[in-house]
């Protein structure tokens, strides 16, 4: 089966359409994912907006820059250690 991909909107749509009332099983079939995607999508964007869930896109985006910066600094200050302990 092909894998499609959901925007955080088309996501935020099918949740609001769950909260409206429509059973898990049918909206489910609707849109052609699991049942467990769906309690995944749930969990993670369960009551957000979606302007809310492209800010979280954009926080995780930028947790993951720092997180590349940190490594590379803690990096460079073992190497420079290393460097340091050498005798001459």
């Amino acid at each position: 089966m092909k894998r499609k991909r959901f925007t955080e909107e088309q996501i935020i749509g099918v949740l609001k359409e769950s909260e409206a009332g429509a059973k898990v099983d049918d909206l489910c079939r609707r849109h052609g994912i699991s049942t467990a995607t769906f309690y995944t999508w749930r969990k993670k964007y369960g009551g957000m907006d979606a302007s809310e869930a492209k800010r979280l896109r954009e926080l995780e985006a930028e947790n993951a820059r720092l997180k590349r910066i940190v490594a590379d600094q803690v990096l460079d200050m073992s190497a420079m250690k290393e460097l340091l302990e050498k005798h001459w």
